[in-house]
């Protein structure tokens, strides 16, 4: 009984090692498509073979991911969605995880340009933002708050802006002031939703 607790202990701190392994790796500049199993595994400490006793393949890792990235945006997010708390305050902490995750998210986004199955993927985790929004959106309508409008057009606009903004800021490293992006993006979020900057 009392070994069902260690083997999954043991089972979350090697599935840790080799996440944290492999967003080293591609933080130090290895892209996603160049990263074998073999220099993952090395880098977490297990063998190649112990690897697929974790995970399936390279894609699934990839997901494994950004899945956990993503609830921490949908986190940061919740700042405005839950309570129509301050949406700089939510965009500020995106930004900060789009820096810190940064090689990760350049990896995704090069791997769903070829594989329809991340492609996919991507555009679901998207896609909950989209909604979270659109809900948020409707809520603030309700309430007299809002301007009128299809809440999900505007929700699926202000998402893929903030998304494709935010990557080529932090990810691609356009030139601009970081602080400056996340001001226009919460301009025109609140100019959008409620008619006032």
């Amino acid at each position: 009984m009392a070994s069902v607790p260690r083997q999954s202990e043991k089972r979350v701190a090697i599935e840790s090692a080799v996440l944290r392994a492999t967003e080293d790796l591609l933080t130090e500049g290895a892209s996603f498509a160049e990263l074998n199993i073999e220099r993952i595994a090395k880098r977490a400490g297990i063998s190649r073979t112990a690897f697929y006793f974790y995970f399936r393949d390279k894609r699934e890792l990839l997901g494994r991911l950004t899945g956990d990235v993503n609830e921490q945006l949908m986190e940061a997010a919740d700042r405005w969605w839950s309570d129509g708390g301050d949406i700089r305050a939510a965009l500020d902490q995106i930004a900060l995880l789009y820096r810190e995750h940064a090689a990760l998210f350049r990896a995704t986004v090069e791997v769903s340009t070829y594989d329809e199955e991340v492609a996919t993927f991507w555009r679901g985790l998207v896609g909950r933002f989209v909604d979270a929004t659109r809900e948020r959106i409707s809520v603030e309508q309700a309430a007299g708050r809002a301007l009128p409008g299809d809440p999900y057009a505007t929700a699926f606009a202000l998402v893929w802006m903030t998304e494709r903004s935010m990557y080529q800021q932090y990810v691609q490293g356009e030139p601009n002031e970081a602080d400056a992006l996340v001001d226009a993006l919460a301009a025109i979020f609140t100019r959008s939703v409620y008619g006032t900057a």
